[in-house]
């Protein structure tokens, strides 16, 4: 027994919305969600929100990298450099995620039966490839500087400007990871690290123009490469979350809440099978389940779509679901039996 997700699925409910100055900035910075479950359409939601974040932190971005540009250009900086251009990489991977979730909302095809949402698993893959050429580029450009020492011009600004970094990156951190974690984009989130990473970099960049008025002129690309292991370690991170979503992983209390939603669904007398993955910010679940042998074809599917609804309401951000339903007893055993020899791991 099949069940297959109703797209339009969800309930409607009412509260208030912030007006005025308050309401607009909370539109911007901090847009009005709703619990997948609850939402009308939370996966259009998603996506709305996801591109907004986008919007929003690629404008901040690289007003924040222009301004740092400048500076750079006045104080010959190697470690403003690094962090400029590491900035400018952050701003940029906005782009394949902009484009990723557009993709997202096409409907499945006769080739894309499960749609377009992977587009964004792969956007995270062009995420780490650039966090990786930003770190190649500043560790070079540090260690140019150790080998063929420049001087430091115009402390004040530098210092300036590294303040200005700390605070454009730290605010894009704050909006891309909330909104990455309520929408569940393993790629926002880690772009949104990235950017924190970035912010924190930008301090440093400061520590390094204090080092230059205290007489230490090396400090300024020695900071560079301590930017340049920051950066490695942003890609660690990003690498390892990114992989785990292109390998189907998710966290195992995931699954222990879909196995507790479906035992709780009166007929259900065991589970076989509880299958998730994610698909871009959109979790899909294949399960089956025990019920009794008795039942009628009716009696089964109305079982099946009990638990498909409750999954729908109990798993965040499921929005596709498959329930097989299997009769207890020696009857139940014998059909499985009949399709051991290809499903075995062996």
């Amino acid at each position: 027994m099949v069940e297959r997700r109703d797209p339009d699925h969800g309930e409607a409910h009412g509260h208030g919305h912030p007006t005025g100055v308050r309401g607009l900035l909370g539109s911007i910075f901090a847009p009005h969600s709703h619990d997948p479950a609850d939402s009308l359409d939370p996966a259009l939601e998603a996506d709305t929100a996801g591109i907004r974040a986008l919007k929003v932190s690629l404008l901040v971005l690289l007003v924040t990298g222009a301004l740092q540009a400048v500076v750079v250009a006045l104080t010959g900086s190697v470690a403003l450099l690094a962090d400029t251009i590491h900035n400018f990489s952050d701003a940029l991977t906005a782009v394949p995620l902009w484009i990723a979730f557009v993709l997202g909302r096409r409907s499945p095809t006769r080739r894309y039966t499960y749609g377009f949402g992977r587009a964004e698993d792969l956007a995270g893959v062009v995420i780490v490839a650039m966090i990786a050429l930003s770190a190649v580029v500043a560790g070079y450009e540090s260690i140019r500087r150790l080998l063929d020492p420049q001087p430091v011009g115009d402390v004040g600004a530098l210092i300036v400007a590294g303040l200005v970094g700390f605070a454009g990156n730290e605010l894009v951190a704050v909006y891309r990871i909330r909104v990455g974690r309520r929408i569940g984009s393993a790629a926002l989130v880690a772009d949104g690290l990235h950017a924190r990473t970035d912010g924190f970099t930008s301090l440093a960049v400061v520590v390094g123009g204090l080092g230059v008025l205290v007489g230490f002129p090396l400090a300024d690309p020695i900071v560079g490469l301590l930017i340049t292991v920051a950066i490695l370690v942003v890609l660690r991170s990003a690498a390892r979350d990114i992989y785990r979503r292109l390998m189907d992983a998710v966290d195992p209390a995931l699954v222990d809440r879909a196995e507790a939603t479906l035992l709780r669904v009166p007929g259900v007398q065991g589970i076989e099978a509880v299958r998730l993955r994610w698909i871009g910010h959109r979790v899909r679940a294949e399960v089956g389940i025990v019920v009794d042998g008795g039942l009628s074809l009716v009696g089964a599917h109305a079982i099946a779509a009990e638990a498909h609804h409750r999954l729908l309401h109990g798993v965040p951000r499921l929005v596709e679901a498959t329930v097989h339903t299997s009769p207890s007893g020696p009857e139940g055993r014998a059909h499985h039996d009949a399709l051991a020899h290809h499903t075995s791991s062996g």
